[in-house]
């Protein structure tokens, strides 16, 4: 067998035309979705981030270590430098959503996307609690793999192909098996009674879903468990098994951004499992340009990946199977190969923070509202999703458990206080727009969605009751 036959069969095996589509909307909805998410950073920084945020970026970086989560940051840093950077990043990813890097050379376009990846993951590493969430890691990891993925004028790479369906088993596999490890109420299929309600950021629909009759909630949880635990081993069919099982993890991902808010990680999957999709699977093939194969660089480049993708699945695979399977697992500040589950348990009574401020001691208490919160009873839960309101979901976790609270807890009483503008433009309701309240505590009320007939006669979407202090009245001590 000649040395040129064993080249050109390698390159044959690596290539992958079918996968065109696939690819144009991963590209595509990655690149919207860092959009998205670059302008939620934008806006939420000041107050959560920035000098008068509720944890500074610059007492972290004096704190910590480069390689405790790399970041340009780390190089040099201002409140201005931070703004300017995810204003790059928002032109690039725009550029990207509007098809202009798919149309650049195979290096221009690897360039745009370690850019990309570069500045989110640098962004990730000094955000802090308000980063931790699990698709601030995935989004990390999918950016990098997108770095390989090539213009829309190559041929697709089976090497990313096999990439993406290791990721996207990480994903729905490890979600499946942390359930039924963990809540029994996921194993005796009545998880969905509580989830719509207890959930940390209803949409607009939710309520609906949780008065669904009980034998449709023990569908939906049954179904959840097959898509999870049963359906990811047909990624590793081979097509057209493959699409059809990657279509049916997109419809289930779509209903969830049907019954809540949970930031981009619903549609990022769904840009995963679309990544999938043959062409000739869905009857558009017949869409696909002329395509070129990659040439020797781009190939060894991607050979590359594939030896570093390989030397990452130890951890996450042996965390899949371990009987203390843990959730969400880093295992390197690059948030590479990263193990992924959510809602192990679901929580029976849903508990809210609610912050209250006032002029006078012995003046009615007025309320604080938070975007995508729920708050007062009468307002609907909003539609929020992709959009990821940070400090409201760090709220709903603080109300979980005092070990979520922490120092920023009371920060946020401080500024709001002194009539921070960086903060109090996080509020949807600030109770007092002319001059800051003198006194402020912070309670916790047990909520519950009103039945049909509550919601009948009082329109109320929430009841909330047993009221208690977390944080007991304060005030400035500079203030008379």
């Amino acid at each position: 067998m000649s040395p040129a036959y064993v080249v050109a069969a390698g390159w044959e095996w690596a290539q992958a035309p079918d996968a065109w589509l696939g690819r144009m909307v991963l590209e595509h909805g990655v690149a919207a979705l860092l959009l998205v998410t670059l302008i939620s950073t934008i806006n939420q920084f000041p107050g959560l981030l920035g000098a008068r945020g509720l944890t500074p970026i610059e007492p972290y970086l004096r704190q910590t270590r480069f390689w405790d989560g790399p970041s340009i940051f780390r190089w040099r840093y201002s409140d201005r430098y931070f703004l300017t950077a995810c204003w790059v990043g928002v032109l690039i990813s725009a550029a990207t959503v509007a098809g202009l890097t798919a149309m650049l050379p195979a290096w221009g376009h690897m360039l745009a996307w370690t850019a990309m990846w570069v500045l989110y993951l640098s962004i990730v590493n000094v955000g802090q609690r308000w980063y931790g969430f699990l698709w601030e890691m995935l989004l990390c990891e999918v950016l990098f793999v997108c770095v390989f993925i090539g213009p829309r004028d190559q041929v697709p790479s089976t090497l990313v192909i096999a990439a993406l369906i290791w990721l996207l088993i990480r994903v729905e596999l490890g979600a499946g098996l942390i359930k039924m490890r963990g809540g029994k109420e996921w194993r005796d299929l009545t998880a969905l009674d509580y989830h719509h309600e207890t959930q940390p950021m209803p949409g607009p629909l939710s309520w609906y879903f949780h008065h669904l009759p009980k034998v449709l909630h023990r569908v939906e949880t049954g179904a959840n468990h097959v898509v999870q635990l049963v359906v990811p081993f047909l990624l590793l069919a081979p097509q057209p098994i493959r699409s059809y099982a990657a279509l049916v993890m997109a419809l289930t991902q779509a209903w969830l951004v049907l019954s809540g808010n949970f930031a981009w990680v619903n549609l990022l999957t769904i840009c995963l499992c679309l990544s999938l999709v043959a062409d000739s699977a869905v009857g558009l093939d017949g869409f696909r340009p002329e395509l070129a194969a990659a040439s020797g660089w781009v190939l060894g480049v991607q050979i590359a990946f594939a030896v570093l993708s390989l030397a990452l699945v130890y951890h996450p695979l042996v965390n899949l199977f371990s009987a203390q399977q843990k959730m969400n697992a880093r295992y390197n500040p690059l948030l590479l190969g990263s193990s992924y589950g959510a809602f192990g348990t679901i929580g029976k009574q849903r508990r809210e923070l609610i912050v209250e401020g006032c002029t006078e001691r012995g003046e009615p208490w007025r309320e604080y509202e938070f975007y995508g919160k729920p708050g007062d009873v009468a307002h609907r839960p909003p539609v929020v999703a992709p959009y990821h309101l940070r400090l409201g979901w760090q709220l709903w976790f603080a109300a979980l458990s005092s070990y979520f609270r922490g120092p920023w807890l009371d920060v946020l009483t401080v500024r709001l206080l002194e009539g921070e503008p960086a903060v109090t433009r996080m509020c949807r309701v600030n109770p007092f727009p002319d001059a800051p309240p003198r006194w402020i505590r912070v309670m916790e009320y047990d909520y519950r969605y009103s039945t049909r007939a509550e919601k009948r006669q009082t329109g109320a979407w929430w009841v909330r009751s047993h009221g208690h202090e977390v944080i007991p009245p304060r005030r400035l001590a500079t203030r008379p």
